[in-house]
């Protein structure tokens, strides 16, 4: 008789606790379901005090002061420096005006400087003036000088990975695959200049912008001939209703033969490159290795 009753009293608690333990499973996937519909999204507010203290107060004071700045000069070339700004990325997301706020910011830098170095040597109040002038001009210059390497810096990387990307889109549509696809596989293998022009077109014709045109803007941003004269046989081939295909197969191979033509070039004009060290450099050094041990003898026997 006392062991029906454990049995039962071990029975009715084992299906307390598996009771217990499916009740509690539904229970939170109930309020799993629930949040979903429920939970509160953040704030604008909440999402801005999540940024750090540089993003989120100091680089929009800075941008304000370099916009004061840019209106407060003269800007010429307003579309000029557009494009410049373009063909070298966008660096740190600058604006034109922004940029002229750099320059004159810079400016100003220099003639403080330049102002405090010759304060320090003591120069007449005329060379005081001439070297702290100076010293703004060479400020003011300065973010134009960088600008124009981030220019050739990306011209380059673009003319440099464009026969390979040329390769991987001639493949890929010879394989089947449609333009669009060509290109989101390219954009997606390299992460480099021309893989985030080829993923800004895609983007670009999602948005409604006609390919044609999208590669067109995208042929003005970077400024490189031979992406220019790419897009150029893409749209013609399109128009006249001409295999892509084949059309990619051409370009491949006509960048290839200028891939190899520039690097002959290279190749050639590394001699003329070479002769201002050896001549400066090199042979000096050789002479004086060479000569150094008869300097004294021919000092001692009275030549010199």
């Amino acid at each position: 008789m006392g062991m029906l009753i454990f049995g039962a009293l071990l029975l009715f608690g084992v299906m307390i606790v598996v009771l217990g333990f499916v009740q509690s499973r539904q229970s939170a996937t109930i309020e799993g379901r629930l949040s979903t519909f429920t939970e509160v999204p953040k704030t604008l507010e909440e999402m801005e005090l999540e940024l750090p203290f540089s993003q989120r107060v100091l680089q929009p004071m800075m941008q304000q002061m370099l916009t004061a700045f840019g209106k407060a000069s003269p800007t010429k070339n307003a579309g000029k420096i557009k494009r410049n700004l373009e063909q070298a990325g966008n660096p740190s997301g600058l604006t034109p005006t922004s940029f002229v706020g750099v320059r004159v910011a810079v400016g100003l830098i220099g003639l403080a400087i330049g102002f405090y170095m010759t304060s320090l040597m003591g120069l007449p109040i005329l060379n005081r003036l001439l070297f702290t002038m100076l010293g703004g001009a060479v400020g003011y210059v300065f973010p134009g000088i960088w600008l124009d390497r981030k220019i050739r810096a990306r011209k380059h990387s673009i003319l440099k990975s464009m026969p390979d990307a040329l390769d991987l889109l001639t493949i890929s549509v010879e394989a089947g695959l449609g333009f669009d696809l060509a290109l989101d596989r390219v954009a997606n293998k390299w992460d480099n200049e021309l893989g985030k022009e080829f993923q800004r077109v895609l983007s670009d014709t999602r948005l409604g912008t006609p390919r044609r045109d999208a590669m067109r803007m995208m042929a003005e941003r970077c400024g490189v001939e031979d992406l220019s004269n790419f897009v150029q046989a893409i749209i013609q081939a399109e128009q006249l209703g001409v295999s892509i295909g084949k059309i990619l197969k051409v370009q491949s191979e006509q960048m290839r033969v200028r891939r190899r033509q520039r690097a002959e070039e290279l190749a050639h004009q590394a001699p003329i490159k070479m002769l201002f060290p050896m001549a400066f450099l090199i042979f000096p050094s050789i002479l004086v290795v060479i000569l150094g041990p008869a300097v004294p003898r021919l000092m001692g026997n009275g030549v010199f």
